[in-house]
């Protein structure tokens, strides 16, 4: 028995089942309601039975409020997953998941999730809240295209994007009254491809006063994502600014575009003074990769004893599915993990990159199919980060030629020892040398 002075706690939405060991009182198994009086009467029966550590399923959201409770009562939490700790088949029920709970920690045979300092967390609320206005605005989009194809306005048939300046120009005027279409298409930016009169000829259709109603809808509800957006940004801003640790500014970086989703502040300064490292400089990771990798994980790596364990928990590395001696699956897991699927976008990205990561991630597409791949190449930005935050090392791209170089010297001195073995020996052409 590793911690004799250990509690488990199953989580429930309206009540939690708490047991102790059997000696520390005479009913080791209660139950306590959510409220946040019973959450105390909980954490003051847990000090009269003289316990230390505690572990949690991670049911929901409903163990958030416990865990920060115990937490600054000085407790020891461990958030466990439910899937590590399955009791036996047929005997399930809240008051005997508590003490499988218990035991299973008695015996040190549970391990927790990671979960990151208060700010950082803080920071993490804010960036998924943000993620969620996002779609939300996206969602309204298509609300608006969907009520223009309605009254036949064929406007993106002329346009890539009606949420850009000419579209919103246009759809503004549209709710506002306007029905003229050669007026409309007075409004097209210098860079559309498309001629005023192909616009104009666009904007020709039925304007039912159903369909511009739910267009005005649509609008206005974009419009208030858009304001929401600002105010998460004003927030992020401000608990980045709580994160700084490290002064200066970053060297100049690559010359990208800036992506319209990304929040309007420098996030590159603020992400360099809270990390000390510019993670930008790694192709494929823009601001708004970085915002959510950092906001997920945190600048201290520190419970990761080795870059191995960090993949790991992104699910990025190859499992294990051996029996008999017989590999039967390297499959890497699949996770809902945040900072994998940024990760995974951003790989996606280095299809075109004229770098070092885009050369491999190119390579990786020949020998494998396109998932795989993609997987391989995060793998690598995940490494690339988790060295640069806890070396402090700034990252410097050697260039494709480096890496095209690297590989066909690989592949000489694999067939010069193969050749070798079999008695041969392997002779540059004259080109060649």
């Amino acid at each position: 028995m590793m911690y004799p002075d250990s509690a488990g706690i199953d989580i429930g939405s309206a009540a939690h089942f708490v047991a102790v060991p059997a000696d520390r009182d005479d009913e080791p198994v209660r139950e306590f309601a959510s409220f946040t009086a019973d959450l105390n009467a909980l954490a003051d029966w847990l000090e009269r039975c003289e316990i230390k550590i505690v572990a949690m399923e991670s049911t929901g959201v409903y163990w958030i409020a416990l865990y920060e409770l115990l937490q600054r009562r000085g407790f020891e939490v461990l958030l466990v997953n439910a899937r590590h700790v399955k009791n036996v088949s047929g005997r399930k029920s809240d008051v005997l998941d508590c003490q499988w709970l218990q035991q299973l920690l008695s015996f040190g045979l549970l391990r927790g999730a990671f979960r990151p300092d208060d700010k950082v967390c803080e920071l993490r609320s804010i960036t998924r809240q943000r993620a969620m206005l996002l779609k939300s605005q996206g969602r309204h989009v298509q609300h608006m295209q969907k009520a223009l194809t309605q009254m036949n306005i064929q406007l993106a048939n002329v346009i890539s994007d009606i949420a850009g300046v000419t579209g919103q120009k246009i759809v503004r005027e549209i709710v506002g009254g306007e029905r003229d279409p050669q007026e409309l298409a007075g409004y097209r930016d210098v860079r559309i491809k498309a001629s005023e009169q192909e616009i104009a000829k666009s904007l020709q259709g039925n304007w039912r006063a159903e369909h511009l109603f739910a267009l005005k809808q649509a609008l206005a509800g974009f419009d208030f994502c858009v304001s929401q957006l600002l105010e998460c940004d004003t927030e992020t801003q401000r608990v980045l600014q709580e994160l700084h640790a490290f002064e200066g500014l970053p060297a100049k970086g690559k010359k990208r575009s800036r992506s319209r989703n990304a929040p309007k502040f420098d996030v590159r300064e603020h992400l360099f003074k809270v990390c000390g490292v510019d993670l930008t400089r790694i192709d494929g990771i823009d601001v708004s990769t970085a915002l959510v990798v950092i906001s997920e994980i945190g600048p201290d790596l520190g419970r990761f004893p080795t870059v191995k364990h960090f993949t790991s928990w992104l699910g990025l590395c190859p499992g294990t599915k051996i029996s008999g001696g017989r590999v039967l699956g390297s499959r890497s897991k699949r996770t809902a993990n945040r900072a994998t699927q940024a990760l995974k976008l951003a790989a996606a990205a280095l299809r075109s990159s004229k770098s070092a990561l885009g050369a491999y991630y190119r390579r990786m597409c020949a020998r494998m199919d396109k998932p795989k791949a993609v997987t391989a190449a995060a793998h690598k930005l995940a490494r690339l980060i988790y060295m640069m935050l806890t070396r402090g090392e700034e990252y410097t791209d050697q260039g494709q030629q480096y890496f095209e170089e690297r590989y066909r010297d690989r592949v000489v001195r694999q067939l010069t020892k193969r050749a070798r073995e079999l008695g041969l020996e392997l002779v540059p052409s004259a080109q060649t040398a």
